[in-house]
């Protein structure tokens, strides 16, 4: 196989963008010849940003895998509950396939996605991209060198921020485990595959407790309507009403002033004391015109095919029908709101996760401790450290660290080196997997699943019997 790669994009949603973004950087390595996308807008721009022509763009991925192959790979980025169809197809008509996270959303269709890659022989990876940012990279270089000793002990949160977690896991579309997946699958599949990567070893048991607690309707405003701009009387004070998140941008807001960037926090103060002003000079620095009209995550996920108007009275015109407009308390959700989880691996380490929705701040935090030295992680949004504390010397050592960006929101730029060890592992005979394969993948998606079993029957779960009757069943 040559360079560039030839890849169909199925679903040209944000993650198939970011993808998009790494082909018109590196065009000698990634071309997209062809675009599956049922949202006429998202189809037309990504085709008229990588050229592709008209009979190349597809309304629906059945209409792009009817073809005979045409490309060297698929690039799967539809939502969780769409991944095992088009996955097997693509798989059968000869392509590579790169699938977002979570490989499915059953247990049954993760197995028959690995049986499927071993039989036709293609290469499968997935896109669990914290494997590849500078940070964990960084910790598993440390935990491979046996800086650490043997690791004892992991304790990894997932720390969900209160505004992300309601944005997509009451008012979107991850809210309903009938319409999505399981919440330790759909936001911690990432975390089991970091523990599994740096631990190095099967799991043996796993246990989990947790439910969803605060977002029912018991614990509504009084008097609050479905929708928050139906006149909530509780809008003044309601942390998660609605224009506070998506016309103030106040959780934006608040990662700047939360930042150890000094130009980040004089923004932040800028939007939030003096927008009158900034909307004026917005006019002439395109830079305070994204900042004055804010676009990225989670404002992009109202706009699903109607004109984006990011004016203040164009989102609230959005909300006022949009699902991202409901009352937190009124919604379909049935998702956990916070969940822990217990493993014991066959080496002996043992581990515990964290997964809760009502962070101050987005990120990840973990504490290795070895026999030799502890290593203490902070990995959010506002900025990464790392710290090394060795035993024998009571030297602290400050390992890693990195500030907030404005590239820092994509998995701390972990996505665009995914791709190049996908591409490697294409062209390269010597490398026969990526670094996030089938195999590896479906043990991290076995540990989410069962944990979710765990916290519903209230049993311990032997991953042995469990893995063979996945297997068997799948």
């Amino acid at each position: 196989m040559k360079l560039p790669i030839t890849a169909a994009l199925i679903g040209a949603g944000r993650r198939g963008n970011v993808y998009g973004k790494y082909a018109t950087k590196n065009e000698n390595k990634l071309k997209f010849v062809a675009v599956a996308e049922p949202i006429k807008s998202r189809r037309e721009s990504f085709a008229n940003i990588h050229s592709i022509p008209a009979n190349r763009c597809y309304e629906s991925w059945e209409d792009l895998l009817s073809e005979d192959k045409f490309a060297d790979a698929a690039f799967i980025c539809t939502q969780d509950q769409m991944h095992t169809a088009p996955t097997l197809l693509a798989l059968d008509k000869g392509y590579h396939v790169l699938l977002e996270k979570p490989m499915a959303h059953t247990l049954e269709d993760c197995i028959k996605i690995v049986k499927k890659v071993e039989e036709t022989g293609k290469l499968l990876g997935v896109s669990h991209v914290l494997r590849y940012t500078g940070f964990f990279s960084t910790i598993y270089e440390i935990v491979r060198k046996g800086l650490i000793g043997d690791i004892v002990n992991i304790s990894h949160r997932e720390n969900v921020m209160w505004y992300h977690y309601a944005h997509s896991f009451i008012r979107g579309p991850w809210a309903n485990i009938k319409k999505s997946s399981p919440m330790i699958l759909a936001k911690c599949c990432h975390d089991f595959d970091l523990l599994f990567h740096m631990v190095g070893s099967l799991p043996k048991k796993i246990s989990s407790f947790g439910s969803l607690m605060h977002f029912k309707p018991e614990n509504a405003p009084k008097n609050a309507p479905e929708y928050c701009l139906d006149g909530c009387p509780a809008k003044d004070k309601c942390l998660y009403y609605a224009p506070r998140i998506y016309i103030d941008i106040i959780p934006q807001i608040q990662f700047m002033e939360k930042s150890d960037n000094k130009f980040l926090k004089i923004l932040g103060k800028l939007r939030k004391n003096h927008v009158n002003f900034l909307t004026c000079i917005s006019k002439l620095i395109p830079l305070l015109r994204d900042l004055r009209y804010y676009k990225d995550f989670p404002i992009y996920y109202l706009y699903t095919g109607q004109k984006e108007d990011y004016s203040d009275e164009g989102k609230a015109k959005i909300l006022k029908k949009s699902p991202y407009g409901r009352c937190v308390y009124h919604c379909d959700n049935d998702v956990v709101d916070h969940q822990i989880v217990n493993i014991e691996f066959e080496n002996g380490v043992t581990a515990n996760l964290t997964m809760h929705g009502f962070s101050e701040r987005e990120g990840r935090t973990l504490r290795i401790d070895g026999t030799k030295a502890t290593l203490i992680g902070d990995f959010h949004i506002s900025g990464e450290k790392i710290i090394f504390y060795d035993h024998f010397s009571g030297k602290e050592t400050l390992v890693y660290a990195k500030k907030l960006t404005r590239e820092s929101g994509e998995h701390g730029v972990g996505d665009f080196e995914l791709i190049d060890n996908y591409i490697e592992s294409l062209i390269n005979k010597e490398k026969t997997q990526p670094l996030t394969n089938a195999w590896e993948t479906v043990e991290s998606h076995l540990m989410a699943f069962a944990a979710n079993e765990s916290r519903l029957k209230g049993t311990v779960i032997d991953m042995d019997e469990f893995r063979k009757k996945a297997y068997k069943s799948g």
